[in-house]
């Protein structure tokens, strides 16, 4: 399972709306999407992974921070990773400002 939490770090509160695309790699292959809530989380996005292999989420930034009234720098964020253990559970977090982002493996 796969799950993400976006926390707007120049407002200093969770980021609600903002969409997550899950996607395999190779070959480039949508798995899932959701929108953050109000906590700024996804829960699980798409179907368990089956199998080891690189994957990725994509956050759509621009349309958060244009719907609050901001320009970004960054309209996409773009997390690659590696699942080398297909029953794990995996949560990314992303820590976002219109100007910069970081990102972890979470647990």
């Amino acid at each position: 399972m796969i799950s993400t939490h976006v926390l707007d770090t120049m407002v200093g509160r969770p980021a609600a709306g903002v969409t997550v695309v899950l996607e395999a790699i190779d070959p480039f292959t949508v798995l899932g999407s959701g929108i953050t809530d109000d906590d700024g989380r996804v829960g699980e996005l798409g179907p368990a992974i089956g199998r080891p292999g690189n994957y990725r989420l994509i956050f759509e930034t621009s349309a958060y921070f244009a719907n609050n009234g901001q320009t970004c720098f960054f309209p996409q964020v773009i997390v690659p990773f590696t699942v080398t253990d297909p029953s794990a559970t995996l949560h990314i977090p992303l820590l976002l400002s219109p100007f910069a982002y970081s990102t972890y493996r979470g647990s």
